[in-house]
């Protein structure tokens, strides 16, 4: 049967800073993310499933990444391990939300991220094809699965 990939457009706001960074990205500052997330496999061909004829819902595929990813780091501050956190440690509830990676929090290294959380989420007979997250209009980072063999 033929393949099929479907993608579905996400968006977040989050704010980052690189660990000694040799620029302006070693300072705290926001992106509004924009993740694609699209999923490849066959059709359901089973006549009387009322999902006839999808690989998935987007509903369905909706739900995995908003609460899984979207829910998760949007209006978030991510931070490398590397960081000294002391300021970040208070009772202040603008820090509610802080991430800390054991990896530079970097477009590229959010989505090896993002690829490893939705991969095991994802029903058996469907599989991540691919990742594309712009920090920017015009800056992005992708991943494909097909690199990672």
């Amino acid at each position: 049967m033929t393949k099929i990939r479907l993608t579905k457009l996400f968006e977040f706001e989050a704010a980052h800073a690189l660990h000694n960074y040799d620029g302006l990205c070693r300072n705290i500052h926001g992106h509004s993310y924009k993740l694609a997330v699209t999923i490849i496999g066959e059709p359901n061909s089973d006549p009387d499933s009322p999902k006839l004829g999808m690989l998935m819902d987007f509903g369905v595929l909706k739900n995995i990444i908003k609460e899984n990813i979207i829910d998760k780091f949007d209006h978030s501050v991510l931070l490398s391990h590397w960081e000294d956190v002391y300021f970040f440690k208070s009772d202040n509830p603008i820090f509610e939300r802080l991430h800390m990676f054991d990896f530079q929090p970097t477009a590229e290294n959010m989505l090896i991220h993002f690829a490893e959380i939705i991969q095991n989420l994802l029903p058996e007979n469907i599989k991540l094809f691919s990742l594309k997250l712009n920090e920017t209009a015009s800056s992005f980072a992708e991943w494909y699965a097909e690199d990672q063999i």
